[in-house]
């Protein structure tokens, strides 16, 4: 079976869609014939060979609007002969480049995240998106959320929808380090929409607790600023793209973890689950998303509502003062992870709707 994935960008490029790719890939590389389609960022293409998995790097003609133009794009899905054509959405020029290329193969689409920013530019290309959406065979979510809080996919008949929840292999977290002080952990992009801001903000309001922000990104100025102005900024830390092996550790060494995202653009959250098998509890914020639905409220953390300052403040306070608390709601946590969101279940499950009869 000749699979193609389509994909915006691929390891190395670490964020929640890249890091489900990667694992989605790998495993399913040994079981069909797969070959990975993203962008290189530049004019350059490459071809490469990571964990296993063929990955083609397209070189890039045009960014625009959050997407990338890639002009070979069309006919590299064309050559492949793909029995098995899979894009990962939002992705515009994919949907684009699979009908120049004469719609080869079945499709199938990983639906991430409906467009947030793009409002008016969406409205021009809904219909086309909603014709890419027919066409799939069947549109994969990762959790009822994403149905039922997206005007696209809650139109659509149910059974063009599967729901498979992403899944991460196990990690191995190194043994904790006794810290100077305790410290509340989050990771991310420093853009807009992950609530940094809200975060740190709620800090100012819980003495004897610092707080970690690993990831970079456009704000980070403006986060430093704002933790000064809030008269903290001995206590927030920003160590920038740190080694897999040292986010490892840095969950291995926190109180617990927050994701204190307001906008739905953050539609899953899989640094929940990293949190979650590291024992680590979660606060994170009631989106119309699939947040929520990850992060079960006193069950596997706390779930405040989205901007709301003084409400995450209240939970950051709860559990830096409630080390029982902490270690119950983490022990639930990992549990979660390691049973409803395998990585072997998700290729199983994957695999077996490829394998399905059209």
């Amino acid at each position: 079976m000749r699979v193609v994935h389509v994909g915006k960008y691929y390891w190395p490029y670490e964020r929640g869609i890249e890091t489900y790719l990667k694992t989605l890939a790998e495993g399913l590389a040994p079981i069909c014939d797969l070959t990975v389609l993203v962008s290189n960022g530049n004019k350059e293409t490459i071809e490469e060979e990571i964990g296993g998995v063929r990955v083609v790097r397209l070189g890039r003609s045009l960014h625009l609007n959050s997407t990338d133009f890639l002009l070979g794009l069309p006919k590299k899905l064309k050559d492949l002969k793909p029995d098995i054509v899979h894009i990962h959405l939002p992705n515009p020029w994919a949907e684009t480049s699979w009908k120049l290329a004469g719609r080869p193969g079945r499709l199938f689409v990983s639906y991430h995240s409906d467009i947030i920013r793009q409002k008016y530019l969406l409205k021009l290309y809904a219909p086309f998106h909603r014709s890419t959406l027919f066409s799939a065979e069947k549109i994969i979510v990762a959790t009822p959320n994403h149905i039922k809080f997206s005007p696209f996919l809650s139109k659509l008949p149910e059974e063009k929808l599967e729901v498979i929840h992403y899944g991460l292999p196990a990690l191995d977290f190194p043994a904790p380090r006794k810290t100077e002080r305790p410290f509340a952990l989050s990771v991310g992009q420093l853009v807009y929409y992950k609530g940094f801001d809200v975060l740190i903000k709620a800090l100012a309001g819980a003495p004897g607790l610092d707080l970690v922000i690993v990831g970079c990104g456009p704000l980070e100025k403006e986060l430093k600023k704002l933790a000064e102005d809030q008269g903290i900024a001995q206590r927030v830390k920003f160590p920038g793209h740190v080694s897999k092996e040292e986010l490892l550790q840095y969950y291995s060494d926190c109180e617990f973890f927050v994701l204190p995202s307001t906008v739905r653009s953050e539609a899953f959250g899989i640094v929940q689950l990293e949190a979650f098998q590291a024992g680590k509890p979660v606060i994170s914020t009631d989106l119309p998303s699939g947040v929520p639905y990850v992060n079960l409220d006193g069950k596997t953390g706390i779930v405040v509502p989205p901007g709301d300052v003084r409400a995450l403040n209240g939970a950051i306070k709860a559990l830096h003062g409630d080390p029982e608390r902490r270690l119950r709601l983490g022990n639930a946590a990992r549990e979660r992870a390691l049973t409803e969101f395998s990585a072997q279940e998700m290729v199983k499950r994957t695999f077996a709707l490829y394998s399905a009869k059209a």
